[in-house]
């Protein structure tokens, strides 16, 4: 009785492990809502894992990813409007030719 009990828990054990495991795809955008909520301080991150289903490993990875990344958007749009700048110094010069 005892071993079937022991074996009834570790089959809930692996089943549990197997749900938990299996790979799911977030989109970028769920990625983002996800850290983002983390980093508002709006649940704690291990409720926020739990909710989600991810490991609090996954979230500090994205976390580290968007922090990291971050900054690129702003660089972007940086060059972007610099970029423009030069296209139409170009335009222009191509105007009075």
């Amino acid at each position: 009785m005892f071993n079937k009990k022991i074996e009834l828990f570790l089959m809930k054990a692996d089943k549990r492990e197997e749900v938990k495991m299996t790979n799911r795809e977030w989109t970028e955008e769920q990625k983002f809502k996800i850290v983002l909520e983390g980093l508002r301080s709006e649940t704690p991150v291990v409720k926020l894992c739990e909710k989600y289903e991810i490991s609090q490993t996954q979230y500090y990875k994205w976390r580290d990813m968007l922090l990291e990344h971050g900054k690129e958007s702003f660089t972007r749009a940086k060059r972007q409007s610099k970029e423009e700048r030069i296209e139409r110094e170009i335009f222009k010069l191509n105007k009075i030719r």
